[in-house]
């Protein structure tokens, strides 16, 4: 169930030896972020999939970067989905689906989710350059396999063309943004029930 009775928000502590992430989501916000992770364009881009979802978060990581910068992403990937899906409790009223293709100059990449409670990623999209700044960008698939299977959502994600890696990367969280903010958003002609024949989701 959510956390505040009425609203769709969750908060999830997660502490490991290698990471401690505090995470703050509510469904029916205005996009405002309050992004910490410790890793400069990580950061920037979930900021862009908090404004592009209308996704309110608070987001505080530490982990271990003197490693490197793998397990402060997905484990607060992991977060991020576990928050998500406690917020959707039972998923009553949801338009469940969404797919968009998504330009940013040379780049087009495509999204679509299915807020199914069945986890699956499937992920097509090749970097020019193995890093942007410090970033590993085969990063940004590690963060999308963790979003989806802890959110419980199937998440289809392709960048058709784009030669800049910050374009491609950056794409990818925008299209995610919008066709998660778009599928988890109450149909009001079905806003107390279950969209799907078998009556559960969760």
């Amino acid at each position: 169930m959510a956390e505040t009775a009425g609203r769709r928000d969750a908060v999830i502590e997660r502490e490991t030896k290698e990471t401690k992430v505090r995470v703050r989501v509510d469904l029916d916000g205005t996009g405002r972020s309050t992004i910490a992770t410790g890793v400069g364009f990580f950061d920037h881009m979930l900021e862009q999939l908090s404004r592009h979802s209308l996704i309110d978060m608070e987001i505080a990581t530490e982990g271990d970067l003197h490693v490197d910068d793998h397990h402060t992403v997905e484990d607060t990937g992991i977060a991020i989905g576990q928050a998500i899906r406690r917020a959707l409790g039972e998923r009553r009223g949801i338009r469940r689906y969404a797919s968009l293709d998504l330009a940013m100059d040379e780049c087009l990449t495509r999204a679509a989710i299915d807020v199914s409670g069945r986890p699956f990623l499937v992920f097509q999209a090749e970097f020019s350059r193995h890093k942007i700044g410090t970033f590993d960008t085969e990063l940004v698939r590690e963060f999308f396999q963790a979003l989806a299977q802890n959110a419980g959502v199937t998440l289809h994600i392709q960048n058709l063309y784009g030669a800049n890696a910050h374009h491609v990367a950056e794409t990818c969280f925008k299209a995610v943004a919008r066709v998660l903010g778009d599928a988890i958003a109450i149909d009001p002609r079905q806003a107390d029930l279950v969209p799907s024949t078998k009556g559960l989701l969760a």
